[in-house]
């Protein structure tokens, strides 16, 4: 089990991939862009990233309007 950072929430989490966390948070819905400890991560890589202890992932819907 892992310690990480979820925008800005402390969780614990047995996935192994970024992907499969984000998924479960609800957060994969829509357009949507993930940031890992500062660094902008294109989608295609999500499904590969593995969770590491104390990672920082902030993940920001896009909003549409006008």
């Amino acid at each position: 089990m892992s310690t990480i950072s979820v925008n800005g929430k402390t969780l614990q989490t047995t996935h192994q991939t970024v992907q499969l966390v984000i998924n479960e948070l609800g957060l994969s819905q829509g357009r949507y862009a993930v940031e890992i400890d500062g660094e902008l991560i294109p989608k295609s890589e999500l499904g590969h990233l593995r969770i590491v202890e104390g990672m920082d992932i902030e993940v920001v819907q896009a909003v549409g309007g006008g």
